[in-house]
């Protein structure tokens, strides 16, 4: 209710496209690692149905020493669980590649991520911005944020830039070895959509490509 109008300004990009596998990147709000988590599970269930899961894709990932199978850091996280219904309307039937960010290097991420992205894999990461500001407050920090992530300067993100930190740092190295540019879809938050202005949560949307 409260970032789905601005998620949606992205996934409205992706109706009528063609992949065959997305990979997913978001935080760990319940548990620490280092490195990046699989989950044990072959499918991931919502209201809508069940999302297959790349098997071969986390097995090419688990060749890599950053990361691991951790049922643990996916059964209560909701960060990439929010995202399914959107792909499940927009790429039905599509197997997702579900990867949890710990606490891992952008470089070290981007090895392990980016001999993924063939033609036919779409790389999607999910984060919030600022948390629990004001809403004037938050505009000015997450237009800096934004502005950064326009930029590829991941360098410039601290912690309290977005939650989900890591896995933006890491697709935004990966953008930087492929020459890529990062346009700004959408950028508001919680007061915009569903919530009061005296705390908010921040929201962008971003293509890649």
């Amino acid at each position: 209710v409260y970032s789905g109008p601005i998620a949606g300004t992205a996934y409205r990009l992706l109706m009528g496209g063609s992949w065959d596998r997305i990979v997913m990147l978001g935080p760990s709000h319940f548990m620490a690692f280092s490195g990046l988590a699989l989950p044990e599970t072959q499918a991931l269930a919502t209201p809508l149905g069940e999302v297959g899961v790349d098997t071969e894709g986390s097995g090419d990932l688990l060749e890599h020493e950053t990361v691991h199978v951790s049922a643990a850091a996916h059964r209560r996280e909701h960060s990439l669980e929010v995202q399914l219904p959107f792909l499940q309307v927009v790429a039905p039937g599509v197997p997702v590649l579900p990867v949890l960010t710990g606490d891992v290097q952008p470089e070290a991420g981007a090895d392990a991520i980016e001999p993924l992205l063939d033609a036919g894999t779409l790389l999607l990461v999910s984060s919030d911005l600022s948390h629990y500001h004001d809403a004037e407050t938050a505009r000015d920090l997450d237009e800096a944020t934004a502005a950064a992530i326009v930029r590829l300067d991941w360098e410039s993100l601290e912690w309290q830039s977005a939650c989900g930190r890591a896995g933006i740092q890491i697709a935004l190295e990966i953008a930087r070895r492929r020459n890529q540019q990062v346009q700004l879809l959408d950028l508001r938050n919680s007061a915009d959509t569903a919530g009061t202005p005296d705390r908010v949560v921040g929201y962008g949307a971003f293509a890649i490509g």
